[in-house]
């Protein structure tokens, strides 16, 4: 009678993924083994690890650099390292200049901080996972979410997850990561509805600014998509601290200091 021979284990090893910077976005190590981590791609490890491949700036398997079609076996070391402030990452197109935004739902004071500093920021209240991604393919623009499954989605190119609850610090995270400090053209879009907006004399507007305001300031602008008409004021006095850390995040700070005056 033939002896009875253990069965071999084939499974895969398991991989070890090794997260750089303020990577992964969620809890649960910058080290993670992954036991079924192969046969599977390197953007499918990754994000079982925790952070989603809008993240993700190079990846290194065993020490070689690695696309996010790669295949893993199973047994490799994955070393994940977000992107470098300002610059493109190898795995991806450089996103738009200046950039262009989406934000979901949960983000809409941070979409109006953008817009005052003059940034493209498409937002609506009522906007659907399958619209924000859509939108963000179809124009080339930077989904900004904390809902991480969102931002896992293939369609998606370009994205960023917050990591604070703060929409200030949210704007100051969204500077350093994208370089925005450089490209800032305050109050020239509408923080309302993300219109551009364009000067507008003292004649043009007297019938809709009241009468104190209309006599403080001698500079006005209009929306040209909704009609909203703006002036310097006490709102930009109350953000005068944000802008300066906004300023402070890259090295022409010019437009922003005229805009807000000196100390």
């Amino acid at each position: 009678m033939e002896p009875v021979r253990a069965a071999r284990d084939t499974s895969p090893s398991p991989t070890l993924v090794r997260f750089h910077g303020d990577l992964p976005v969620v809890a649960g190590g910058r080290c993670q083994w992954l036991e079924d981590a192969g046969p599977r791609s390197v953007k499918d490890a990754v994000e079982a690890a925790g952070a989603p491949h809008t993240e993700v700036g190079n990846v290194l398997v065993d020490g070689a650099e690695a696309g996010f079609t790669t295949r893993l076996a199973g047994g490799e070391v994955v070393d994940v390292h977000p992107p470098s402030p300002g610059e493109a990452s190898p795995l991806w197109p450089a996103p738009p200049r200046p950039p262009r935004f989406v934000a979901d739902v949960h983000l809409g004071t941070l979409a109006r901080r953008l817009r005052l500093l003059g940034f493209d920021a498409w937002y609506r209240n009522d906007a659907v996972d399958t619209e924000l991604a859509a939108i963000a393919a179809r124009d080339a623009r930077i989904l900004v979410s904390r809902d991480r499954g969102l931002l896992k989605r293939r369609s998606v190119v370009h994205g960023y997850c917050p990591r604070s609850d703060e929409p200030e610090e949210q704007a100051l995270e969204l500077a350093r990561r994208y370089g925005l400090a450089v490209q800032a053209t305050p109050m020239t879009r509408c923080v309302r509805c993300n219109g551009v907006l364009e000067a507008a004399s003292r004649h043009q507007v007297a019938d809709a600014v009241p009468a104190r305001s209309f006599e403080a300031f001698d500079t006005f602008a209009r929306c040209t998509a909704c009609g909203h008409v703006v002036w310097p004021g006490s709102h930009l006095e109350a953000l005068a601290g944000f802008l300066r850390r906004f300023a402070a995040t890259g090295r022409s700070t010019a437009g922003l200091t005229a805009t807000i005056g000196p100390d």
